[in-house]
């Protein structure tokens, strides 16, 4: 299997490391904006380096596009990808409004190619254990949710970028970026979400999208949320999402099940070491989660499957935050 890389960033360089580590695939070609970072993540992983997105995918053999671009750019860059009859993983979120997603859920149907989404968190196996306890019944009726995604990022993060922090590029703040993976997770354990209420705000940094946000879920199955996120909370804490139904209550933290009382079984889950790294750093060193979304993504692409998280999928948690940012604006209760 042959990946091509676009994108030549922090991220895109997990993308090349993740893939390499599956046996039988290969990383064939990078394209970013960047030629010395492009040329250097082709060199590390034998690749061909492009600088011009149309020349990228037509190289050949290729077969799966990972795309850690910008936001803003993915939507296009992937039905630009889809037409070339190329499979595509796009780096979260698939993009940064409804409409360009939906292009992408039509131009996917259209071609008969798998289109999915990096949401890592849903492969990880303490969420696996948290999402089949919930699908078996074993919380009982869906009650209360919580997401609490307490990250920093310093000045130089956003400073150092021509598109984070920016709406045209970027799509949001600390919401649409950052904590995208949690609200995804809400909505996956416990959702559909029907409403939101919330708020947010610039507090910390010299950005032009928000640092800072709260907000009120209600899911159709009657349960409740609180979600909040930030990237202004010096010094960074482990994210946490808590979930309770009548028969008990499961609470994650970075990535690890820290407890799961449940009334009907004795099962205590003892506190394991949390992965701190990403509360105040956007390098993401280990590649194994995203390992885990590639191989699920060539098992679909091999055997004509789902992936974890597909193309409609990956619009859900698109849709949530820009419920939250127009309820931000305009107040009220906003409909996903």
């Amino acid at each position: 299997m042959q990946v091509g890389i676009l994108g030549a960033g922090n991220i895109s360089d997990t993308h090349a490391r993740a893939a390499r580590a599956i046996p039988g695939v290969a990383i064939a070609a990078v394209c970013g904006a960047n030629r010395e970072k492009t040329q250097r993540l082709a060199q590390a992983h034998g690749a061909v380096p492009y600088d011009d997105v149309e020349a990228f995918l037509a190289h050949r053999p290729m077969d799966i596009v990972a795309i850690g671009s910008p936001s803003g750019l993915h939507a296009d860059q992937t039905i630009a990808a889809i037409r070339r009859g190329l499979h595509v993983l796009v780096e979260k979120p698939l993009d940064i409004t409804v409409g360009k997603v939906d292009a992408v859920i039509a131009e996917a149907a259209r071609a008969r190619v798998k289109v999915g989404v990096f949401f890592q968190d849903r492969l990880r196996p303490d969420v696996v254990t948290i999402k089949r306890l919930i699908d078996a019944g074993r919380l009982g009726r869906p009650v209360f949710a919580s997401g609490r995604v307490k990250w920093y990022r310093p000045p130089e993060y956003y400073g150092s970028s021509r598109w984070r922090g920016t709406w045209a590029l970027d799509g949001g703040g600390a919401v649409m970026n950052q904590a995208i993976h949690t609200v995804d997770l809400l909505q996956w354990l416990f959702g559909p979400v029907v409403r939101v209420c919330a708020r947010t705000a610039t507090l910390v940094h010299a950005i032009d999208v928000e640092d800072t946000a709260a907000a009120l879920f209600e899911f159709a199955n009657g349960a409740l949320g609180v979600f909040e996120a930030g990237t202004s909370m010096f010094p960074g804490y482990a994210r946490r999402v808590e979930v309770t139904g009548t028969e008990g209550t499961l609470i994650l933290e970075g990535d690890r099940l820290l407890a799961a009382d449940l009334r009907n079984t004795a099962d205590v889950v003892t506190a394991t070491p949390t992965d701190l790294e990403s509360t105040a750093s956007p390098v993401v060193s280990d590649s194994s989660a995203h390992q885990r979304v590639f191989e699920d993504f060539i098992r679909a692409v091999e055997a004509d499957g789902t992936p974890a998280c597909d193309v409609r999928e990956g619009r859900a948690s698109v849709a949530i935050v820009q419920a939250i940012y127009r309820s931000s604006r305009q107040g009220g209760w906003e409909q996903p």
